[in-house]
């Protein structure tokens, strides 16, 4: 858990700045303009919306860009595609489990995309619920580590909000929740005039798979792979990598 979460924040991080960056764009989009028609135009009201919002601006997508999706989830302007949700399951290189998660108007293209990306990169598609048993829906939010903030003030903030454990990430902290309670261990955090990078729903494995540093180069060049195709929004994986493999991939 602790490894695939270092990973995907260290991506995360290096999204903003990295060549991909038109479609880190496209997805936290389609993520505000999904949130939009599913719950309403207005992020007071509408806390995913409020959430896609914030990580859409944090990744520095131009206001304009994410107004005008919003106007098209809620209807308001024309021009909203019919995204749907599509779930993939399938294996990486030292049997990794995955986890592929798609927004999409055309479901055939995408099962097609991903179907591709894994068999080209040493992976394989799997039947449904043959991965998926291996994973939680669980609240996720991380916290930047700023001054001077620490595990226990973090605990001290969210504990009775519902969080269920606080981890180290190295340059961030990661709060772990039922999803029912993400909204309330976010509102508790601004409330306690604590910024946070990022909160939603995440998939967390419940067994880890570790990789030595030929692994973790392969089943990290399968999800670059993956999140190449144009309708993947998130792909979780249950590896587990130490800190000197990291290091070494780098």
């Amino acid at each position: 858990m602790s490894g695939h979460s270092k990973w995907a924040t260290t991506k995360h991080k290096k999204a903003v700045i990295d060549a991909k960056r038109g479609k880190l764009f496209a997805r936290l989009i389609k993520n505000v303009e999904v949130a939009a028609r599913t719950g309403g135009g207005d992020p007071a009201g509408n806390p995913t919306l409020f959430d896609a919002i914030q990580k859409a601006k944090k990744n520095s997508v131009p206001n304009d860009n994410i107004n005008n999706a919003v106007k098209r989830g809620a209807g308001l302007v024309a021009g909203g595609a019919d995204w749907q949700t599509a779930m993939y399951e399938g294996y990486g290189p030292n049997g990794v489990a995955i986890l592929i998660e798609c927004l999409t108007d055309n479901k055939n293209r995408a099962s097609t995309e991903v179907r591709t990306a894994l068999t080209r990169n040493g992976g394989n598609l799997a039947d449904a619920g043959s991965v998926s048993y291996m994973f939680s829906r669980k609240g996720q939010v991380i916290v930047p580590k700023a001054d001077g903030l620490t595990e226990d003030d973090l605990l001290l903030a969210v504990l009775d909000a519902g969080a269920e454990e606080v981890n180290d990430l190295g340059e961030s902290f990661e709060i772990v929740s039922e999803p029912s309670a993400l909204l309330d261990v976010r509102n508790a955090l601004q409330s306690a005039g604590i910024e946070y990078e990022s909160a939603e729903s995440s998939f967390v494995p419940s067994v880890t798979v570790p990789l030595d540093e030929e692994g973790a180069r392969k089943v990290f060049k399968l999800i670059d792979a993956i999140e190449d195709c144009d309708d993947v929004q998130n792909v979780y994986a249950n590896f587990d990598v130490s800190d000197d493999v990291m290091a070494a991939v780098g």
